[in-house]
């Protein structure tokens, strides 16, 4: 059965001694990163590495998470260099191309790594803009980078920016829906030590459609999955639903009613499924 995705760690491609940590964090993915927590000097290093985080991967055995491989934007410097150590890797590898502005980002990427999964983020107006054009470019899933995002919106930085966010948010989570992708995850939560500041970020995002979240430290992954993770309540409420729909198509009733008196629709019914579903693995 296809893995849930709540939790997304990055880890940097230049620090070799924290892959181990990394992949044993709890992470449903660790994305290791080639762009923005690699400095420019390090690059190369960088890319070297990715056969060692490879090795360590395979050794983890059948509990390693999923990979993703973030590279840097296309007309970088780096971004040839980066497709060509990527290349190297297992096809299990999927890429995270950041600064996705189109389309035909989407189509280049693809053409040069055939057969990986590409998950695009989208950190410009403009980009937003696009999403759902994004979205259909077959491309496996689309999340926000903001903190491009909010430069150029001028929202602030911190919690007090959240609501400038809000469309945005909403925007990709539709587009995402709109195209049949998976529900994005959220963006990072710079705050490191503010876990209460995460978990009022996390509760926002999860109001607004978001199915999880990346992070950039292990400190923040229980934080994460418990706000997005379905608790007892919603887990009874749902299978509730269910069943009780079952039962009514059993005995032929057609009476999708609740024991409280609440009736049930098909959009309730999808909803449920989902809840239960994002509770396995």
């Amino acid at each position: 059965m296809t893995r849930s995705i709540i939790v997304a760690l990055y880890a940097p491609a230049d620090r070799p001694e924290r892959f181990e940590k990394a992949l044993n964090a709890g992470a449903d993915v660790v994305i290791v990163d080639l762009e923005d927590a690699v400095a420019a000097s390090h690059k190369a290093d960088a890319r070297a590495a990715l056969t060692d985080f490879a090795a360590v991967w395979e050794a983890c055995g059948a509990n390693a998470p999923a990979v993703q491989v973030r590279v840097n934007g296309i007309g970088s410097r780096s971004h040839d260099a980066d497709l060509a150590a990527v290349d190297a890797l297992p096809v299990a590898f999927g890429v995270r191309l950041p600064k996705t502005q189109s389309s035909e980002d989407v189509d280049a990427l693809r053409a040069a790594l055939p057969g990986r999964e590409v998950h695009a983020l989208l950190e410009s107006a403009l980009s937003i803009e696009r999403a759902f054009e994004i979205a259909c470019s077959g491309v496996s899933s689309i999340a926000t980078g903001e903190a491009d995002l909010r430069a150029e919106l001028g929202v602030p930085a911190g919690p007090e920016g959240e609501a400038g966010l809000a469309w945005s948010r909403s925007r990709i989570v539709n587009a995402a829906a709109a195209a049949g992708l998976p529900a994005p995850l959220m963006a990072v939560f710079a705050g490191v030590a503010d876990l209460d500041g995460l978990e009022a970020s996390c509760r926002a995002g999860r109001a607004l459609g978001f199915a999880g979240r990346t992070a950039v430290h292990p400190r923040q992954l229980d934080v994460i999955r418990r706000v997005f993770t379905p608790d007892a309540t919603e887990i009874a409420r749902a299978q509730s639903i269910v069943d009780r729909v079952r039962s009514a198509a059993a005995d032929g009733t057609g009476a999708f009613v609740l024991e409280d008196g609440t009736f049930i629709d098909i959009a309730m019914v999808r909803a449920a499924e989902r809840v239960l579903a994002s509770t396995r693995r």
